[in-house]
């Protein structure tokens, strides 16, 4: 039998979490199954197996992929500026996760099944990113809220972490929401991801 290597096993992973991604576009965390994600990659449900035992694990490996993607975005922002005010740092932070609605989604999800359902090594590796992303908020805040005590800073970190779990079912609103609101005869004003988010840190920077 013809051994298979580390990059092969790699690129057979990320086929299978992009297909997972696809159809997150249009579907339910409920509604995808293994068998739909078998349907548009080039093997069967069976082989899924080899790399994936849950459908919470492909999950939970496209979530790590987005924590990823946002921690290449704060390091460039870490890395990219000499000198920000609180209102010039809450605005590119708002704007990277303005672009990064899929990580908003999936924190949206029930995350305690997803994570309970995945093999522990699995679990370990998503949990480095996204402890790398506190780490880098951690050191903006060093570096451009020179002021910020070590206090205030695990105070922004466990206030802002939680407050972006809400953002998306804040912000991504269906019309059939809309309705429901409108005869519940509450006068909701809708906002951006980029709204919403800056509102909030600049609040958290500010006190």
């Amino acid at each position: 039998m013809r051994k298979v290597t580390p990059e092969q096993v790699a690129r057979k992973r990320e086929e299978i979490i992009n297909a997972c991604e696809q159809l997150y576009q249009t579907m339910s965390f409920r509604e995808i199954t293994l068998k739909e994600i078998g349907n548009i990659t080039s093997f069967s449900r069976p082989t899924i197996y080899n790399y994936f035992e849950t459908k919470e694990e492909i999950f939970l490996a496209l979530f790590q992929r987005e924590y990823d993607r946002w921690n290449n975005d704060l390091t460039a922002i870490l890395e990219g500026n000499g000198e920000l005010t609180k209102a010039e740092l809450s605005d590119k932070i708002a704007a990277s996760l303005d672009g990064r609605t899929q990580l908003l989604k999936l924190l949206s999800m029930n995350n305690y099944d997803m994570e309970a359902n995945s093999r522990q090594e699995l679990l370990t590796t998503f949990k480095q990113s996204y402890g790398r992303s506190m780490h880098l908020m951690c050191m903006l805040l060093e570096k451009f809220c020179p002021d910020m005590s070590v206090a205030e800073i695990q105070d922004f970190i466990y206030t802002f972490y939680p407050f972006m779990f809400g953002i998306y079912p804040y912000t991504a609103v269906t019309e059939k929401q809309k309705i429901a609101m409108k005869k519940a005869g509450i006068n909701y004003v809708y906002q951006t991801v980029y709204e919403l988010t800056y509102s909030c840190l600049i609040r958290l920077l500010s006190e």
